[in-house]
């Protein structure tokens, strides 16, 4: 393998860490419903763990509201149970037919509890972009051990994975920072 496609591998690797986090980051609440809270929790349906998504539509008519309708009604206990023990920290209602998840205003305090929860995940990115760092530069330290490949070029392509690292977690950082400022406002 040439040594400029163990950098072309990791950045897209780093990709997708970062699409990952984009992904982790939706689950995390704000003010506002939005069906990606809720679309991954998993529910013991027919007897394996599935995600909501696959068992019901899930909407949000109002900003405040999220609406889940099972394809199969015998299933809204199942659905309640699951959104009862994830952390949420909604109580759902429901009227036979459908799920109705009523999104409450955040308080200060949950809003604190919500960035802490948050800067976990956007670390967590941080550290599997570092861990990919550090792999691609362990497999350029093998090469110039291996290949007879100059030392030259390995600190070469050594700056210009620190540069691609720092850029990922740039973009990390934005990321957080962008949903952050979604949770605190008001």
């Amino acid at each position: 393998m040439a040594l400029e496609e163990i950098l072309t591998q990791t950045e897209a690797r780093m990709k997708k860490a970062l699409d990952a986090l984009r992904h982790d980051l939706t689950t995390v609440r704000t003010g506002r419903a939005a069906p990606s809270l809720v679309e991954q929790l998993e529910v013991d349906a027919y007897g394996a763990a599935t995600p909501l998504v696959s068992l019901a539509a899930i909407s949000a008519p109002e900003p405040r509201q999220i609406v889940i309708q099972p394809w199969d009604r015998n299933l809204i206990k199942a659905i309640e149970k699951a959104i009862i023990g994830s952390d949420l920290g909604l109580t759902p209602g429901n009227d036979g037919a459908v799920i109705r998840l009523n999104i409450p205003a955040l308080n200060e305090e949950r809003r604190r509890d919500l960035v802490k929860l948050l800067h976990k995940k956007v670390e967590d990115g941080r550290v599997e972009i570092r861990t990919l760092r550090r792999h691609a530069h362990d497999e350029l330290k093998s090469k110039e051990k291996s290949a007879g490949v100059t030392t030259d070029e390995v600190k070469r392509l050594e700056a210009q994975l620190q540069k691609l690292t720092d850029r990922y977690i740039l973009i990390a950082d934005e990321l957080g920072q962008a949903k952050e400022k979604e949770i605190l406002s008001v």
